[in-house]
């Protein structure tokens, strides 16, 4: 216990004391005192008699230490650490030749750990490919990847279910759906390959987890974020960055792409009454006119444009209760939001070309070679 002191002996310099010097985020912080001031206003509420025993057995009572002259105040609408941001295309970009780069390097040395560089390789490229969180990684197993009947060409691998997203207030963890967009459909023989080729050396067996470890077990949080630490710092990337901004990344580029800035910030299943304060930050790479977006602002299905609906492929309006939406019709090989900007080249494939094969094999069983992140 940080004051070594009982509850009746607590002071306000002790409970400033206890925040100020706890490494933790504004939000975390006030939490904390959240649940300090709960508690000291139970433990001195009288009707529950604890005031009076105090009194009685110690000579003191407890009281409220927490008022608002003490106490974080929320006064601004974001409150993220300012170092999160989404990485460049480029920065993504070496982020990921590091990582496969990685691979080649211990197979060129004749060292262990070769399966688990292209484990981490294919990881990250995931993550960032549906907009994960750390803990939504995780707990992904073999049966969360699903088909999506309206784009057949993405096969067993058109979306994941998310059982492990983020909770709020006390909720149990939030689920959705991602679905794979045609700029992201790199990530198909990525997935593919880790599943069919690379996984099964693991010597897995009946293990549902789809990241699993050497040792026949899932791969733990903290090793995911070291994957990262690892990839960024071989690509000489700015040290703050983590592992989240890979999902930054993920939503700025996605509205970068085209797509409207529901559609983008509704995907990862973000709470309505969250969303306009915990997203501003997604979108700093560039300058992005929401206004300008398709559906983005006002009632779901108003406010529409000519670019509702280019190239012929109509979007749905988001659903009334905040849910999945707009979603584009993907059923034929282009989306809403691709007529501005060219079909991506892939590894070893022409620009625009559907084929599944895309990777690119420097040696048996090599990494899948991703394609230009660039729009």
């Amino acid at each position: 216990m940080f004051t070594n002191q009982y509850p009746w002996q607590w002071e306000p310099a002790e409970a400033e004391a206890f925040i100020t010097r706890s490494p933790v985020a504004v939000s975390t912080a006030r939490n904390y005192q959240n649940t300090l001031r709960l508690f000291c206003g139970y433990a001195s509420d009288a009707r529950y008699g604890w005031v009076n025993r105090c009194l009685e057995q110690f000579g003191s009572a407890p009281r409220q230490i927490l008022d608002e002259w003490n106490t974080v105040g929320h006064v601004t609408e974001f409150e993220g650490q300012p170092h999160r941001r989404p990485l460049t295309y480029d920065e993504v970009q070496a982020l990921f030749d590091a990582a496969d780069g990685r691979v080649e390097e211990i197979r060129s040395r004749g060292r262990k750990g070769a399966l688990a560089a292209q484990r981490d390789a294919a990881l990250l490229k995931v993550i960032y490919a549906f907009g994960l969180r750390r803990r939504e990684a995780w707990g992904l197993d073999l049966a969360d990847l699903r088909h999506n009947p309206q784009a057949r060409e993405f096969g067993h691998y058109g979306a994941v279910f998310v059982r492990w997203g983020k909770s709020s207030n006390g909720s149990p963890p939030k689920r959705r759906t991602v679905l794979t967009v045609p700029e992201r459909d790199w990530v198909v023989p990525v997935i593919q390959q880790w599943i069919e080729e690379i996984r099964p050396l693991l010597s897995p067996g009946a293990h549902p987890a789809l990241w699993v470890t050497e040792r026949r077990g899932r791969l733990s949080r903290r090793a995911i974020n070291e994957a990262f630490e690892e990839a960024r710092d071989a690509a000489g990337l700015d040290p703050v960055l983590d592992l989240h901004c890979l999902r930054h990344s993920y939503i700025t580029h996605l509205i970068e792409f085209g797509y409207p800035e529901r559609f983008a910030r509704t995907r990862p299943a973000i709470p309505t009454r969250a969303r306009p304060r915990s997203t501003r930050a997604y979108q700093t790479s560039s300058e992005i006119d929401s206004s300008s977006l398709p559906c983005g602002s006002g009632t779901p299905g108003h406010g529409r444009t000519s670019r509702d609906e280019e190239d012929g492929h109509p979007l749905a309006p988001a659903a009334p209760d905040g849910g999945e939406g707009p979603v584009p019709d993907l059923g034929s090989g282009a989306a809403a939001g691709r007529a501005r900007h060219p079909p991506l080249a892939r590894a070893g494939l022409p620009a625009g070309d559907r084929a599944a094969a895309a990777a690119v094999h420097g040696h048996p069983r090599g990494t899948v070679r991703h394609p230009r992140v660039h729009p």
